[in-house]
């Protein structure tokens, strides 16, 4: 049994890692939408991983790190690979609503292995989650996003987590990860035509629809004070399918990917009337 609860649920911007390892507060009756206990979580993430998705080189990285949630009374697990959400049900053990990706840009300016390559507009995913929790220690969650200007295909993650409450302050959390998409996302991403084959030196590659990645991923999570959480972070990805085919990866790139990051994060507590 957990002796604390790490808590999270509303709106969230950015990759959010929630506070955690306090006593959950209870929920008031509320008279607004809006009403009750919210909190808003700033903070930033320094992280060491591919260049771009699908490169063989690394690249040292840093981000802001933003949230903004209503606390509740009920014991919630979030991940770095969480994109921002919006519960329309939300219950003690299953929760659906909206969710949403921020897509940056990438061209020849990225690396010059994407020389004689079209660029990928920045843009945006939209779609839905679903996560439930099977067991006590453990979250199943998935999501599925179409995506807006930087590519039109669909994309679809799923997750499992275990994880562990070691000390009254320190979380450890892992589980595996799986990954798909549309031949409209392969082709933005990995896609060679014809002209951007005699570009870019690159086999002419034409994609279709299948698996992208299948990879395992893990935490450790301190609640150092009440306000501040710091985390260490690792995920690792192998690129299958029209992904690992792609010229791109082949000849210039690898099906291995692998991320580790440090953030750090400190929370506002606020009451709404």
């Amino acid at each position: 049994m957990l002796k604390h609860h790490f808590v999270c649920r509303g709106i969230a911007l950015g990759i959010a890692f929630c506070a955690g390892g306090f006593p959950a507060l209870a929920q008031e009756d509320e008279r607004h939408f809006w009403s009750g206990d919210w909190s808003l979580t700033v903070g930033a993430t320094g992280l060491a991983g591919p260049r771009f998705e699908g490169s063989g080189s690394r690249v040292f990285r840093a981000a802001p790190l933003i949230s903004f949630g209503r606390q509740g009374n009920t014991a919630r697990f979030t991940s770095r690979n969480d994109n921002p959400s919006f519960a329309i049900i939300d219950t003690t053990r299953f929760r659906t609503g909206v969710t949403g990706k921020l897509l940056f840009g990438r061209d020849e300016d990225t690396s010059d292995d994407l020389k004689g390559l079209d660029p990928v507009k920045w843009g945006a995913e939209a779609g839905a989650f679903a996560e439930v929790y099977p067991l006590e220690w453990m979250r199943v969650r998935a999501e599925v996003r179409h995506g807006i200007r930087s590519h039109d295909g669909v994309v679809g993650d799923l997750s499992a987590d275990a994880f562990a409450d070691v000390t009254p302050v320190i979380r450890v959390s892992a589980g595996p990860r799986l990954s798909f998409a549309s031949a409209g996302y392969f082709d933005a991403y990995y896609g060679v035509d014809a002209e951007e084959a005699a570009a870019s030196d690159l086999a002419e590659y034409h994609p279709g629809s299948g698996i992208k990645s299948v990879g395992f991923g893990g935490a450790i999570t301190w609640k150092t004070t009440d306000q501040i959480t710091t985390s260490l972070f690792a995920e690792y990805e192998r690129l299958k399918g029209p992904a690992a085919d792609s010229s791109l990866v082949r000849e210039r790139g690898s099906a291995d990917q692998l991320t580790i990051g440090l953030s750090a994060t400190y929370r506002f507590d606020f009451t709404l009337p």
